[in-house]
């Protein structure tokens, strides 16, 4: 294993001109020292494919090649611009990648990481990308060797390599504290509050993280059913599954979304705020943070979601900070359906004893589509 700290000062020794990416719990360390520490320029991004694109810039001033750090699962997202951009046969442009090994097979972990984990090292080697595995087990000079060695290749080849990367793998005492920007309001306790004003009979999204845990968590508080589509992985993408289900239903469909997740594909709100829809409620919990990977910032504290709403055609906004006043714009919603938006100012922080859904995936899938189609 090895320090975040001494790996960071080793890529920048290198050379290294940015370090950029996406936050990801096996690399909360890494991404919370080059947040304190800054050895060299870091950029968190709103998707991995816009990683790769700002290293791409980087090393056409600089020649500088950039670190992207990433969960495995967002591997997907920087595949265009990995094969039609940076590959050999293309531009040519070296790009060290760090990643995340979530689902490692024999690794016990959430089901939604499972097939990522099967795939990850052959999607490296179908997209011709180079790599070594480091864990728990490697002393810190044969993770310094292999990056070295990967460096190097990167360099000679000029292309894209990786260093995949297991639990434990890369340690230190550093966490990022919470922002303290004035937000009392908890995030489950919104959730609370939306379940008790929402029409009796309406469908639930909930984005990925800790979002659909507490929610999961409040209807067995409630004796509820658990006929909400809980998006336990697909960050960023809620927000069309829902829109998908309203222009198929009449329920009311309501979406939990997250500030970072929202950011990770805005264009989403576009094709949702020109559809002309009427059933569909979105809430974006807006804590400026990447809460569920590390607390690593987002930078939802500084975009004015009012202004985003209205260009993209919303027909209503509400920005609420406390439980009247979230009770005050889901009424307005109730009282004259419309496209709302309404962005809720959240503390960060969950309960430390958070559990996690006990129903797997495809049993969710199966009560949302009995609940779906009840004809009500």
């Amino acid at each position: 294993m090895i320090d975040a700290e001494v790996l960071l000062k080793e890529f920048s020794k290198l050379g290294s001109g940015l370090i950029t990416g996406v936050p990801d719990s096996l690399l909360s360390k890494l991404s919370a020292c080059a947040e304190v520490k800054k050895f060299i320029p870091h950029i968190i991004t709103a998707n991995e494919g816009n990683a790769i694109g700002l290293a791409l810039g980087e090393y056409l001033v600089s020649q500088n090649p950039a670190v992207v750090y990433m969960q495995n699962s967002g591997l997907g997202n920087t595949v265009n611009p990995l094969a039609s951009l940076m590959d050999e046969d293309v531009y040519s442009i070296p790009v060290f990648l760090v990643i995340g090994w979530r689902g490692e097979p024999g690794v016990k972990d959430e089901p939604q990481h499972v097939k990522q984990g099967k795939i990850t090292l052959g999607q490296l080697e179908l997209l011709g990308i180079p790599y070594r595995i480091i864990g728990q087990e490697d002393s810190e000079n044969t993770v310094l060797e292999n990056v070295k060695t990967l460096w190097s290749l990167m360099l000679n080849k000029s292309k894209p390599v990786a260093l995949v990367v297991r639990k434990g793998a890369i340690t230190g005492n550093w966490k990022l504290e919470p922002d303290q920007f004035c937000a009392h309001f908890k995030r489950e306790h919104a959730i609370e509050t939306v379940l008790k004003q929402i029409p009796r009979n309406s469908f639930v999204v909930a984005t990925t993280g800790k979002t659909g845990r507490e929610l999961y968590e409040l209807r067995e508080q409630r004796g509820e059913p658990h006929h909400d589509f809980l998006t336990v992985g697909g960050m960023g993408h809620a927000s069309s599954i829902a829109y998908g289900v309203a222009r198929k239903t009449k329920k009311t469909v309501v979406c939990l979304d997250g500030d970072g997740a929202a950011l990770m594909h805005l264009g989403a709100l576009g094709i949702i705020g020109n559809s002309g829809i009427k059933n569909f409620l979105h809430l974006i919990f807006n804590n400026r943070a990447h809460e569920s990977v590390g607390g690593q910032p987002t930078v939802a504290g500084n975009i004015n979601f009012e202004l985003i709403s209205k260009a993209l055609g919303y027909e209503k906004f509400a920005k609420v900070e406390d439980e009247a006043e979230l009770i005050s714009a889901i009424e307005d919603f109730k009282s004259s359906p419309s496209l709302t938006l309404i962005e809720v100012v959240l503390q960060q922080g969950s309960r430390e004893n958070l559990g996690r859904p006990k129903s797997s995936p495809v049993e969710n899938k199966l009560e949302v589509i009995s609940f779906l189609n009840d004809g009500n």
